[in-house]
């Protein structure tokens, strides 16, 4: 490497650490981390297509490893079925839709959960958390702090291990992946990660992007309205450097849990996520 290329990643460092440690001190707060897992391995149950044909073929396995189960999970026949150990909402539709059947009927099923289950929610959405649950004792919440940590890799370590920052949480499964973490799992097993986005994606005659991300269960037709208007505020590059955010915290997060001695197995057919050692969880 030049002279000048080291002199340019240095100022390129230099210049995200600085700007990620602004964030923490303005925007981090003590957290109440999840409890300590049982067991080494864990699976993240994400909402993509595939989950219906991973848990048709691996129900057993789930059924016996812990789980963490994400957004709209819990108004499935699954949820009562699988009982996930952890429940991660990180959106902040999840906490200031008013009115909204899809988000009133998840917070209900989730507060009837008859088994222990942590709900771990961003520190700032705590008292929320705490209005929608109410009394619940069979669940129990923990926080994290969802600021985007990018820098010199030691800063990011310090960061992602005291729990202050995250890599850019782009979407929900990324704080998934650091709350397995948080709780020790040493093999963290992804599934329903398909990520197939660069598939869905088109953009109208009026120059609307429209883009409908498949999940494994079907959406409610207020449920696509609204992410068709939200998506109409949006420009095809806005989404595409998105999508380059989210699959860059996914080599963050894999640089970081290697070092940690932490495995992640990316066990979801056909995924488009190129971050984490392929493995079923046949394995």
């Amino acid at each position: 490497m030049s002279m000048t290329n080291q002199v340019s990643e240095f100022t390129d460092g230099l210049g995200a650490s600085l700007k990620s440690v602004v964030k923490m001190l303005l925007q981090s707060r003590p957290v109440c981390p999840p409890p300590h897992g049982a067991g080494e391995r864990v699976i993240v149950l994400a909402n993509g297509p595939s989950l219906n044909d991973t848990i048709a073929r691996h129900r057993d396995i789930i059924l016996r490893t812990p789980a963490i189960a994400v957004n709209f999970f819990a108004n499935t026949p699954y949820f009562a079925e699988l009982h996930p150990r952890y429940y991660v909402l990180a959106d902040p539709h999840f906490f200031t839709a008013v009115g909204n059947d899809n988000v009133d009927r998840l917070w209900e099923s989730i507060a009837r959960a008859d088994w222990p289950m942590t709900l771990c929610v961003p520190v700032s959405r705590l008292a929320e958390t705490r209005r929608r649950l109410g009394d619940r004792g069979m669940v129990s919440v923990a926080t994290f702090n969802p600021v985007g940590v990018e820098g010199f890799p030691a800063l990011e370590r310090l960061a992602f291990s005291k729990g202050w920052g995250m890599p850019r949480p782009r979407n929900v499964l990324i704080p998934s992946i650091m709350v397995a973490i948080a709780a020790g799992y040493k093999k963290i097993y992804l599934t329903g990660t398909d990520h197939s986005w660069l598939e869905t994606i088109r953009v109208t005659d009026a120059n609307h992007v429209v883009s409908v991300q498949p999940h494994f269960y079907e959406d409610s037709t207020s449920e696509h309205e609204r992410i068709t208007t939200e998506y109409k505020g949006y420009r095809l590059h806005d989404i595409l450097h998105s999508f380059y955010t989210a699959f860059r915290s996914y080599h963050a997060i894999e640089r970081y849990a290697r070092r940690a001695g932490i495995e992640i197995y990316n066990a979801t057919p056909g995924s488009y996520i190129d971050a984490f050692e392929r493995r079923s969880l046949d394995d």
